[in-house]
């Protein structure tokens, strides 16, 4: 295979992209299934190099999770002690203790599961049953690997299979959309962008408020209803100290 065209190019509008050897040759990966996009490779690329090099320096089954190019943790494959088996939530791994890479995957993925969520994975070594089946049940958008047994290869392809278009139909059917305002004059594109989230993270109170908003009928009831809520969650004086004159006259039985 001298091409592969990608789902997308570093964002989603950016099609049709592919990547390509400069003097034509072949590529030196192999596509075993789906269509990565260009962040995917950049994931896939340099998580190779990391735990190929930590491989070649320790002489130890390495693995690494990668985010966004970044890598949200790399370990050697040393059995885990069983307090941090639970700390990683793999205490239940059948013949985890045999499998060298799926410690090692165990460690990487447990050391901040947060940040590995969606993650790419890389495995210095062919990847066995034991870190195929740990690999299954983790929300990851990829794997590189120098090989994959037969099985453990099956394993991760009814992973992939199991997130078919009903099933993200019916994902989006339980999904609820929460509207918050931000202030004025606000860098949207920072803000969305912001600690690399993809937006703000809610708190609680956001939530409850755009639930309770969500009752209101009209635009004129929810900017009241708004303003109460900032004059009442603002604890550095009483409510009506932070309304102006004519805002403390609202009838509050909108609530």
């Amino acid at each position: 295979m001298k091409e592969f065209e990608l789902k997308y190019g570093c964002n989603p509008n950016q099609k049709p992209s592919k990547i390509f050897m400069k003097d034509g040759s072949e590529l030196p990966i192999e596509i075993l299934s789906g269509k990565p996009g260009y962040i995917n490779f950049l994931d896939a690329f340099n998580s190779w190099q990391l735990v190929k090099e930590i491989k070649a320096a320790l002489g130890a089954p390495a693995a690494a999770s990668f985010k966004h190019v970044s890598p949200t943790s790399a370990a050697i494959g040393t059995p885990l002690p069983e307090k941090l088996k639970r700390a990683c939530f793999v205490d239940d791994v059948e013949g985890l203790d045999d499998s060298p890479l799926a410690c090692a995957y165990a460690r990487a993925r447990g050391t901040d599961r947060l940040s590995s969520f969606g993650d790419w994975i890389a495995l210095s070594d062919i990847c066995d049953v034991t870190t195929a089946k740990l690999i299954k049940r983790e929300v990851s958008d990829g794997i590189i690997a120098p090989g994959y047994d037969d099985e453990a290869l099956k394993i991760l392809k009814e992973k992939i299979a199991k997130y078919n278009k009903d099933c993200i139909l019916d994902k989006l059917s339980r999904v609820v959309i929460y509207r918050i305002e931000v202030p004025e004059n606000t860098d949207l594109n920072r803000y969305f962008e912001i600690m690399n989230t993809r937006g703000e993270q809610l708190e609680q109170h956001d939530i409850l408020k755009a639930y309770l908003m969500g009752f209101l009928d009209n635009d004129s009831d929810k900017a009241v209803f708004a303003k109460i809520w900032e004059a009442c969650s603002d604890m550095t004086g009483y409510v009506q100290m932070h309304l102006d004159k004519s805002s403390r006259r609202m009838p509050l039985t909108i609530i």
